[in-house]
């Protein structure tokens, strides 16, 4: 496994409706950062600008989940989120973490695969000190080269801006972000897999019916369409290749579940946890436990 790529930076839920999304995730428990407008450049070099997005999030230490919304359809929309959100809302994003965005850059690249090149990221917080500026560096994969969702690299220049401690305790006991799983569709999986395995240079092993893909900090999943039964019985496929789930860690299932139960969120017992279906969650599956 190559060191320029760590695990799960962050994994991001898109929807124009931030104010639903981020009270459902609330009643799960979560505790979430203030919402926050994003400042973006288009192009590797250029300024950032104010965008059309804001997000808030469910932070964890390390990895975590961004709820992130079109709050401003009139605003520069530079990272061509609209378009995103005009083919489906849900769970859209998926971007690793490195401390190295330049390496990464260079070696997708010359593995065939066009980025963005080095993109800057800034965006205001409220802080115990005050307000300060958050600032990440992120590249983009092309996404016409990656048909199960925006899959992006992304440096924190200010970490500890993000990962502020009085947001990091969650009423859920959620601690961590595990896992991602991937719905490939049959024809494309072989593609796909190979993509990740390449991009994360890790060894794929079988794991039921997935093949998995570990990391320092995190692991990702794959599955073909025609097994996704097996995992995710009677969730629904809003295309041929999607992000399907994530995997949160939990401190104790039971306290968790009885929080989500009592939201009348219908869950369902799985061998480590309890599921939350994507209808029930904004388009992302949740897959809680307390098993890393």
């Amino acid at each position: 496994m190559n060191s320029d790529i760590q695990g799960i930076h962050h994994t991001g839920i898109l929807t124009r409706d931030l104010d639903g999304l981020e009270r459902l995730y609330t009643s799960f428990g979560f505790t979430l950062s203030p919402r926050s407008r994003h400042l973006l450049s288009a192009r590797p070099g250029e300024p950032p600008v104010p965008g059309c997005t804001a997000n808030r999030c469910a932070l964890f230490g390390g990895a975590y989940i961004e709820l992130l919304g079109i709050v401003d359809e009139s605003a520069p929309d530079p990272w061509h989120t609209k378009a995103m959100a005009d083919q489906y809302e849900g769970f859209r994003l998926l971007n690793f973490d490195t401390d190295d965005p330049e390496t990464v850059s260079r070696r997708l690249e010359g593995a065939g695969l066009r980025t963005s090149g080095v993109l800057d990221l800034e965006r205001d917080v409220d802080t115990e000190d005050g307000t300060r500026t958050v600032r990440a560096r992120a590249v983009h994969v092309d996404p016409r080269a990656t048909p199960e969702g925006y899959l992006g690299i992304a440096q924190h220049l200010t970490r500890e801006y993000v990962h502020q401690p009085r947001y990091l305790k969650h009423h859920n006991g959620a601690y961590g972000l595990s896992g991602v799983l991937v719905v490939a569709d049959d024809a494309e999986f072989d593609a796909i897999t190979d993509r990740y395995t390449h991009l994360l240079q890790a060894t794929p092993t079988q794991n039921g019916p997935c093949t998995s893909l570990d990391l320092a900090g995190g692991r990702l999943e794959i599955v073909r369409a025609s097994d996704a039964e097996q995992v995710l019985p009677g969730e629904p496929a809003p295309a041929p290749s999607y992000l399907a789930a994530m995997t949160v860690l939990v401190h104790d299932v039971d306290h968790a579940r009885t929080i989500v139960d009592s939201n009348d969120v219908p869950t369902r017992s799985t061998p480590h946890g309890f599921f939350v279906s994507a209808r029930d969650a904004y388009g992302a599956g949740l897959f809680f436990t307390n098993t890393p």
